[in-house]
């Protein structure tokens, strides 16, 4: 049985003999001492020892050393090499022992001076040595560098950061450099070490070699350190930093690294850039996973119709989630076909779900141009079918201008009031002396422009007319009285009131009068046998004319006909 797993371990006392001691008393300085007296190679040093990794983790790496035995390394330990996994082989010596009962272990292995001039020789030569902590003193610890030689280490230089941990290096063994030998007095040589500056050049040394290490494409394993707003700085290494974009953390838009990263979080990233001059590592989180972009731009083609959620507004324009991690662009000019829109704002709103049509794919550059109107539909495609001329419609008044007013149709189309057919009652020098913004009005239309996108209304057609009233107080077969107004080639123009007119045929009476003269009658004679029938009142023609009508005469006519959607009134004469 090995004498460290004996319940009775020896101690050794310091002429190089043995003597039993309790179990309870034996030290951990009394029991690594036997076991270095039992690991000493041939020139009295303690021979290093073949250890094998049981486990690796951020917090500890546990050894297994042979003979029912398990050392700790920190992972920070100078000197690991890179690539450590379970069954790993590496040599370790003992330097102390934890709370918990393991044995802290070290890689790195110096020698450590048998006498003066072996320890002459290390100060001269800046020489890193070894040496074992014996003792907590004032300002200090104690340690013994040489056979019976005993060096001071001051709690500065201890390369301990808390001052209460300073007691947790009594019994273990360090790697020191000596700063100070004064033999004046070789019964009390003053020889002063320092062990932080030995850490500090093994820490740049690992530092040093873990960095040569890495390559561009590697995915390392990282610790985020800190986080700030343009991205996160991970440490991949003892004193390596990788700072991680936070537009290579994922494929989505990231407005904040602290959206998914946190600190103390443990990552996988990969080294996408190395610049060993300045020593800067930039690193990736999403390169980690298949670019979005791949799968979508092979499924997506010219015309398709897709759905998204507004994620961003810019100036010129509004940027739709199509898909994770892609994002197409609705321009200004796509949003609208019926109206100029100055920002997406008066549109679209982040968040809100919209429909686009895919107007344009460019691989290369990543980008995707999309249309909201054409989603939507073009509404003037259908306005010839849906405010064809005569069709009355109903809005607010959107805009005036000296020349009319616009009228707001649905869908964003406008319509357009002509000062001169806003009404009939009186005669107005601006579309504001009748109308105000917002009114709603009703209006027939007038002429569609498809081509130059016009839509021209009238509101007085909608007023009664004169001839309206008089079709609404008469009916056919009336007699009434009326001035004709004109009277030319086979029709007279006939006033039965104010602004009320009627037609009166008079193209059989013209013909009747062309027969006779083709009878042979001469200019006078026609002229009697006119006047005859205008005295006389001759028999009446098919039409019930009994003689030609002149410009100004007043007679009597029979309503024949009334055609009240176009206003239209025929008459004949009555006598």
């Amino acid at each position: 049985m090995n004498s460290l797993d004996s319940p009775n371990p020896l101690e050794v006392t310091a002429a190089g003999e043995t003597a039993p001691a309790a179990a309870e008393e034996s030290s951990f300085g009394d029991v690594l001492r036997q076991f270095e007296a039992e690991h000493q190679s041939a020139d009295g040093q303690q021979a290093a020892l073949e250890g094998t990794i049981v486990s690796v983790s951020d917090e500890a790496i546990v050894v297994d050393i042979g003979r029912k035995m398990e050392g700790i390394l920190k992972p920070d330990t100078p000197g690991l090499p890179a690539g450590l996994a379970p069954g790993s082989v590496l040599m370790v010596n003992i330097s102390g022992r934890t709370d918990d009962g393991y044995y802290q272990l070290s890689t790195i292995r110096v020698e450590q001076p048998k006498d003066f001039s072996g320890l002459l020789s290390a100060f001269e030569g800046k020489n890193v040595i070894a040496g074992m902590v014996t003792e907590l003193v004032k300002g200090g610890l104690r340690v013994q560098v040489a056979d019976g030689v005993f060096a001071f280490l001051p709690a500065s230089r201890s390369g301990i950061r808390e001052m209460a941990d300073l007691p947790k290096l009594v019994g273990q063994q360090i790697e020191c450099r000596i700063t100070k030998l004064d033999v004046t007095d070789p019964d009390r040589p003053d020889v002063v070490v320092d062990r932080r500056a030995v850490l500090e050049e093994q820490a740049a040394a690992a530092k040093q070699a873990a960095f040569e290490g890495l390559q561009e494409g590697m995915v390392v394993q990282g610790r985020v350190r800190s986080l700030t707003d343009f991205g996160a700085f991970v440490e991949i290494a003892q004193g390596i930093d990788g700072l991680l974009h936070v537009t290579d953390m994922s494929w989505q838009r990231v407005d904040k690294p602290s959206a998914i990263l946190s600190p103390g979080q443990s990552i996988q990233a990969k080294i996408l850039k190395l610049n060993r001059e300045n020593r800067k590592i930039s690193l990736g989180l999403k390169q980690l996973t298949p670019d979005p972009w791949t799968e979508t731009a092979g499924s997506l083609k010219q015309g398709d119709r897709v759905k998204g959620k507004v994620v961003r507004l810019a100036d010129f324009g509004a940027f739709v989630e199509i898909a994770p991690g892609v994002d197409g662009l609705i321009h200004l000019s796509e949003m609208s076909w019926t109206k100029r829109v100055r920002k997406p704002g008066d549109v679209l709103q982040v968040g809100e779900l919209v429909e686009a049509v895919v107007l344009e794919i460019k691989p290369a550059d990543k980008r995707v141009s999309l249309g909201l109107k054409q989603a939507l539909g073009n509404p003037w495609d259908s306005v010839e079918t849906r405010f064809a001329p005569g069709t009355v419609v109903e809005g607010p008044v959107t805009n005036l201008a000296q020349f009319g007013a616009f009228i707001d149709l649905g869908d964003g189309i406008e319509g357009m009031i002509h000062v001169g057919d806003i009404t009939r009652e009186k005669r107005i020098q601006h579309p504001k002396d009748v109308l105000s913004a917002n009114q709603v009005v009703k209006a027939a239309v007038v002429e569609v422009d498809k081509e130059k996108r016009r839509i021209r209304l009238s509101m007085k057609q909608l007023e009664p007319t004169s001839a309206d009233i008089f079709i609404s107080e008469h009916q056919v077969g009336e007699t009434l009285t009326g001035r004709v107004v004109e009277a030319h080639g086979g029709s007279a123009k006939i006033e039965l009131g104010e602004g009320v007119h009627a037609r009166c045929k008079t193209k059989e009476e013209s013909a009747g009068t062309q027969s006779a003269a083709a009878a042979g009658a001469d200019v006078d004679d026609l002229a009697a046998m006119l006047a005859s029938r205008w005295k006389g009142g001759g028999s009446s023609t098919a039409t019930g004319v009994k003689e030609g009508l002149r410009t100004g005469q007043i007679r009597r006519f029979r309503i024949v006909a009334i055609d009240q959607q176009h206003r239209r009134i025929d008459v004949e004469l009555a006598d």
